[in-house]
């Protein structure tokens, strides 16, 4: 997030909301270069199965939280 007079000697708490976070993101994507678009090819519906998860894992999932854990 943007402080304004940050004191770069020390470490930084930050408090912003996420319209900070959106800036932050937009001055550094200059500096970030995107990968080359790989093409993509159609997949046969004959090819795409259900995600398999383990029911210990399952049990995992489902005991947490929406956000936060």
């Amino acid at each position: 997030m943007t402080i304004p007079e940050a004191d770069h000697s020390r470490p930084t708490e930050y408090d912003g909301d996420l319209a900070a976070l959106r800036g932050d993101c937009a001055r550094m994507a200059p500096r970030w270069a995107a990968p080359e678009r790989a093409a993509s090819r159609p997949v046969s519906p004959s090819r795409i199965h259900g995600v398999r998860v383990p029911a210990r894992s399952a049990r995992l999932l489902d005991a947490m939280s929406d956000y936060g854990d």
